[in-house]
């Protein structure tokens, strides 16, 4: 026979992704549990990974873009704090100071547990003019609900936008923009687009897609200046190769671990990400030992990343849900362990349908890891089909153990699928041998003979045997 635990009260700081799963998936499993809830915004579990869909009118309804609410979590028995900005957190003496938004009140709580679920803030450096233009408008963000909003009623009305930064988002973006008629420029400091995504093979055709639809490439260029125009219609932006005038311009340059409070109290990597331990466990500044009273999930912390075995920063919506999952599950001991992330993804381009997992050849150099990498194009499927298109595989891999770290792919039929196959191959710990073996259907209208997964694998297997 169990006997039920004590009852605890439980601050859940920031509700996106992994506060709201969080907070759900406490609540279900200690019913007789206090969970306060504290957001700064009026909504929780934007989809904000939906952006450019919506704003390229892809969305049947935007409202359906939040997956959860207020009042559902507070029916499930949170203590809802909706736009309240908590000022300061006492990790030790576990307290916290909030501010009610509305009314200017500020109050203080206390917690048995805390819960570290502030997520990420766009990246914003110190370029001269920025402020100024985030203030004036002809600047904006893409990370929430509001800053949707902003581009879709504006900048998807102008004649001209630059997006800066070639990533996920900034790619989306220039789509959405050049399939609406609106001029756009993509800017990027690495001379590829989606450099940090796809290697070259991949992003070589993306680019030219780009070109095809007009897009302006500005890579290899950094920017340094936004200066607005006297008149106010427009914002110029200078770079290091050249100036591009335009109605609005978007930042889309990547993400940080929103993490301020816990500055000086909880261990983290040099940019903020909060270290956690396999149970989702954080760690007191100073020590080496994991908090049972601190856990925290998504964008805010670190991930272990399989492909390396360290624990790295990759803010992914898909991380933030398993972390918050099993931040329910460690709360009151530590139960299930994390099993890491491959960093799956996928992207659709116009035609082009694109998905990654695990290492690229660039993000391997990047880390210090050694690899190689193959590549092959084929059809997807026979040639005796009335259609048929090719398939671009790359796959990563560690040419003294074999294992398979990564793979890319890029065709004009949806592949994405088969970047899961990759993922689960990778946590696996797969050779390049046995991915060749593996057994991987045939039929005519989906596949050849030999998959373009077991055929990458083979081509791999075979560059080794030559060396």
């Amino acid at each position: 026979m169990t006997t039920a635990s004590t009852p605890k009260t439980v601050a859940v700081v920031g509700c996106t992704h992994a506060g709201t799963f969080a907070a759900q998936s406490i609540l279900t499993a200690h019913p007789d549990w206090t969970v306060h809830v504290f957001e700064r915004n009026d909504t929780l579990s934007f989809l904000s990974c939906g952006i450019a869909l919506w704003v390229g009118g892809h969305v049947s309804d935007p409202n359906r873009m939040f997956y959860s609410s207020p009042a559902a979590l507070t029916e499930l028995g949170a203590q809802m704090h909706m736009q309240h900005d908590v000022l300061s957190v006492d990790v030790a003496g576990k307290s916290l100071v909030a501010r009610d938004l509305t009314s200017g009140e500020e109050s203080t709580y206390v917690f048995d547990k805390l819960v570290v679920t502030t997520g990420s803030k766009p990246v914003t450096p110190p370029i001269p003019g920025l402020a100024e233009g985030l203030e004036d408008g002809r600047v904006m963000l893409c990370k929430n609900w509001d800053h949707g909003k902003a581009i879709k009623e504006n900048a998807m009305q102008a004649d001209s936008v630059a997006v800066i930064g070639a990533g996920y988002i900034g790619a989306e973006l220039v789509e959405q923009f050049s399939e609406a008629g609106v001029r756009a420029t993509l800017i990027d400091g690495l001379d590829r687009a989606l450099a940090k995504n796809f290697d070259a093979p991949i992003t070589e055709q993306v680019e030219a897609v780009y070109a095809e639809h007009g897009v302006e490439l500005a890579l290899g260029q950094m920017v340094t200046e936004f200066r607005l125009n006297e008149s106010g219609t427009g914002v110029t932006v200078v770079t290091t190769a050249g100036e591009y005038d335009v109605d609005y311009a978007i930042m889309g340059a990547g993400f940080l671990p929103r993490t301020d409070l816990f500055e000086g109290q909880l261990e983290t990597l040099p940019n903020g990400a909060i270290k956690t331990d396999e149970y989702m466990r954080a760690f007191p500044a100073g020590s080496t030992e994991a908090s049972s009273d601190i856990l925290a999930a998504g964008d805010s912390c670190t991930v272990l990343y399989n492909p390396t075995g360290t624990y790295d920063y990759i803010p992914l919506a898909t991380n933030a849900v398993r972390q918050a999952l099993l931040v329910a599950a460690n709360i009151e001991e530590p139960m299930q362990k994390y099993m890491g992330t491959q960093a799956t993804s996928a992207v659709q381009l116009y035609d082009l349908s694109l998905a990654a997992s695990g290492l690229t050849q660039a993000g391997a150099e990047a880390r210090d890891v050694n690899t190689r990498s193959t590549t092959i194009v084929q059809d997807y499927r026979p040639d005796f089909m009335l259609t048929t298109t090719p398939v671009t595989a790359t796959l990563t891999w560690d040419p003294e153990t074999h294992r398979v770290l990564g793979a890319q792919f890029l065709c004009r039929h949806d592949v994405a699928e088969a970047a899961n196959a990759i993922s689960i191959a990778i946590q696996a710990r797969f050779t390049i041998d046995q991915l060749a073996n593996v057994d991987l259907f045939f039929q005519p209208n989906f596949c050849q003979p030999v998959n373009f997964i077991g055929a990458v694998a083979m081509q791999a297997v075979a560059e080794q045997d030559a060396c």
